[in-house]
């Protein structure tokens, strides 16, 4: 083979290999000035994994089965886009993860708990990406009398935000505090309380709902600062102190099923928007 062809097969491959780097998915656009959210507690890192999907990143645990972060970037127009779609049920196992990480659907079954979305299937504006978020990396065991009332008016809350600010960005992920937590099935790690971050961009303003994974209607409102302490994640890595420290004020979630909440089913119900 003479140089001159050998250079140009290597042309050849060093083009295509540019080519795939470019066609390969990240999640910059799904965080706040491109910068996914950090993990500050050390303990929290174990067996983690990145996974990038159309409308959303999550940052999977394997030692939870769960995600510790779910990030999204929301506009005016995805909501409005997402509000036209109608929803299909397709929970799913994630086949990205290793089988020994990763939640099952039999985990879920007969257990009492919702399998809760963080990144919402109503923010999702395509078929693609709602099919994506029905991902068992994206949800958590959530009590079902919480995640059909006041989560349900969490999440609602903030598409409005979306519509009436422009755009939003939003991390929304489980807690789990105590010694002595649930698992289902043995497997799946059972969040104490849930949290959503809400940064919009135009303001320069920031804050974050916090709730517990229980029934009620009770919830607080914290400052970033006040959250990542907490939860020990930073939430929006490149917020100045001064963003993070003062917490601006967020609409009063309004659940469309407040007056009529539901026990826990004997099988696992599908989450809300």
């Amino acid at each position: 083979m003479s140089l001159r062809t050998l250079r140009t097969l290597f042309g050849i491959a060093l083009l295509t290999l540019l080519a795939a780097c470019k066609q390969t998915p990240t999640c910059s656009e799904h965080f706040a000035q491109g910068q996914a959210p950090v993990i500050v507690n050390e303990k929290l890192e174990t067996r983690t994994a990145m996974l990038c999907f159309e409308a959303y990143g999550v940052l999977h645990s394997g030692v939870s089965r769960t995600p510790l972060w779910s990030a999204e970037h929301l506009t005016a127009a995805s909501v409005e886009q997402a509000r036209g779609l109608k929803r299909k049920n397709t929970f799913h196992a994630e086949e990205k993860l290793p089988a020994n990480d990763r939640a099952e659907l039999r985990d879920y079954v007969r257990s009492g708990y919702d399998r809760g979305h963080m990144s919402p299937s109503g923010d999702m504006p395509t078929e693609s990406a709602q099919y994506e978020s029905f991902s068992l990396a994206n949800m958590i065991p959530q009590n079902p009398n919480k995640n059909q009332v006041l989560w349900e008016g969490m999440e609602e809350a903030t598409r409005n935000l979306a519509r009436r600010e422009g755009e939003l960005y939003v991390v929304t992920g489980p807690i789990f505090e105590g010694t002595s937590l649930e698992r289902l099935n043995g497997r799946v790690l059972v969040p104490t309380s849930i949290f959503k971050a809400i940064y919009i961009p135009s303001r320069q303003q920031a804050a974050a709902y916090f709730t517990a994974n229980a029934p009620g209607m009770e919830y607080e409102t914290l400052s970033i600062a006040e959250l990542e302490t907490r939860i020990g994640i930073n939430v929006f890595p490149k917020l100045p102190p001064e963003v993070k420290e003062a917490k601006m004020e967020l609409p009063t979630p309004t659940p469309r099923n407040f007056r009529k909440p539901r026990t826990a089913p004997s099988e696992p119900n599908t989450s809300t928007r």
